[in-house]
């Protein structure tokens, strides 16, 4: 584990002061970049970064929005930090508050944090296995970089940057390897690039070292060394370089990259045994908790709230279970808390910000899924306050969930203080027992099976249009005069009072039963 105060010393204080120690324990495990425009802000875990603040005012706002998320620490240019209304509100909130020399580029304090960060590895990530593949995939790194005396990067076959040398000379290579150490990833319009000219469909197909031409926005050569194992790709070794490289060079590389694959292998079979081993655990959980042996789990700050999830035809339960993850973590959910149970998936969010990893951050995300994906759908059960209370909120998100399949309540995605009103009619219905129905609606519907009518169709539109005998009778494609003397047909055929709420209710309820059953 590395706190807020280990990263500074870790940096170092020509770079940064500690203002506000606050809790100075908290683990940190990853750097967000906080937009003063995004009402996102960073969760457990997470030391954020108050980059574009114009002011005290939103420096205090970023401040308290963090202490909300229980963020591990804030960084703020020297100048802010020390601003006595920022200072305050760090101190109120016990929130460890830093200050950065004016001084330092941003883009270069992410790097050396992310640096400290990823070396250090947690042991206890379910998302990383053990800290020794990642020790060593740095020192890997390290090597390639020293083969070739450039700087490189380790990056999976998603392009995610999995570990990087530690030559960190800004002047010694170029704008797109800084933004993909600081974005974990290569940005996007890179890979854009990469892709128009053929470099991914290589990298699939073939195991040779080749070198990648300069691009735009100063994007200089690199040689390219695709890592495979038993023909498949796994990844490759990216290294900034000038121009051509010795054939002894390559073939180096290619050596460095052979042992490389053994350890994506290992990584890749650590990572899934974990990721496995975490999904135990939350479905054991969300089964029944038990407070004489509690299950570890990881979850965020309560409230949380559990969320059945339903995807489109033609995919099992595994491939749902995948493909919710993968959605997840592409919109930032970084440690997915999803599970699959009884043929259902669960993901358990926070009810709080619209952060990844919450429910109106889950909301939304299903609801732009949906627009293009027919049957994507959340159905979000109450909130629990303690690890007991999830059983109870996964069993409504089930049976909230079934009814959104059903069409009884709108989807795609709602929670159940939403839906109360159909959520207790259902559960009035399904108590009730249709082969014990005795009163006016089983003779009804005796008559209609004998006489082949539809007085019970009739008697339903009439009840579910009090008082508005034109609305019912649009309903039932007939003319309100005919409407009048069915409903006077079923007066005499069956003993009813419809001046009474409480018969008016039992019939409503009773023929819901029906139509249930059917």
């Amino acid at each position: 584990m590395i706190t807020a105060p280990d990263l500074v010393v870790a940096v170092g204080p020509a770079l940064f002061e500690t203002v506000v120690a606050g809790q100075g324990d908290t683990e940190v495990r990853d750097v967000f970049l906080a937009d003063p425009q995004e009402p996102a802000t960073g969760g457990p875990g997470d030391l954020v970064l108050g980059l574009g603040l114009r002011n005290a005012e939103e420096a205090v706002e970023l401040l308290e929005r963090c202490a909300a998320g229980n963020a591990s620490g804030v960084v703020l240019r020297t100048g802010l930090a020390q601003e006595p209304a920022v200072v305050a509100t760090a101190e109120r909130w016990l929130l460890t508050l830093i200050a950065l020399q004016p001084t330092v580029t941003w883009a270069h304090v992410v790097w050396l944090l992310r640096g400290v960060i990823d070396r250090a590895a947690a042991p206890d990530s379910p998302a990383a296995g053990d800290a020794g593949v990642h020790q060593e995939l740095f020192a890997l790194a390290d090597a390639a970089a020293a083969i070739v005396d450039a700087p490189v990067t380790i990056e999976d076959n998603q392009s995610r940057v999995l570990a990087y040398s530690s030559q960190q000379d800004l002047s010694d290579t170029d704008p797109t390897r800084v933004s993909t150490i600081v974005g974990r990833r290569v940005p996007a319009e890179v890979i854009a690039h990469f892709r128009a000219r053929g470099i991914f469909r290589r990298l699939a197909r073939s195991s040779e070292p080749f070198l990648v031409p300069d691009g735009p926005n100063g994007i200089r050569p690199r040689l390219v060394v695709p890592v495979r194992a038993g023909g498949e790709w796994l990844g490759s070794i990216w290294a900034v370089v000038d121009g051509p490289v010795s054939q002894e060079v390559t073939e180096e590389l290619s050596n460095a990259a052979s042992v490389l694959a053994l350890h994506l292998l290992r990584l890749r079979a650590q990572a899934d045994v974990a990721r496995r081993s975490a999904i135990d655990r939350l479905r054991t959980v969300l089964r029944q908790f038990s407070p004489e042996a509690p299950v570890e789990v990881r979850l965020p700050s309560p409230p949380w709230r559990v969320v059945a999830l339903n995807s489109p035809d033609g995919y099992d339960v595994p491939q749902q279970l995948d493909l919710w993850e993968s959605l997840g973590r592409r919109q930032g959910w970084s440690e997915p808390l999803l599970a699959d149970l009884d043929g259902t998936v669960f993901a358990v969010v926070s009810d709080g910000e619209a952060v990844p990893g919450s429910w109106r951050w889950l909301r939304k995300l299903v609801g732009d899924q949906a627009k293009d994906n027919p049957g994507t759908a959340a159905a979000a059960g109450g909130r629990a306050r303690y690890p007991a209370d999830l059983p109870s909120s996964r069993a409504e998100a089930v049976e909230l969930l079934n009814l959104v399949r059903r069409g009884v309540a709108r989807g795609p995605a709602l929670r159940v203080e939403q839906a109360w009103h159909v959520l207790t009619v259902h559960r009035a219905v399904t108590s009730l027992d249709t082969t014990k129905m005795d009163g006016p609606l089983a003779t009804l519907l005796r008559h209609d099976i004998e006489n082949d009518t539809a007085f019970v169709d009739t008697l339903e539109a009439w009840l579910n249009h009090p008082g508005q005998p034109q609305q019912a009778a649009k309903d039932l494609h007939l003319h309100t005069n005919t409407l009048r003397h069915r409903m006077k047909r079923i007066g005499e055929i069956a003993r009813l009072d419809l001046a009474d709420p409480r018969e008016r209710l039992a019939l409503q309820l009773q023929i819901a039963s029906v139509r249930t059953e059917h």
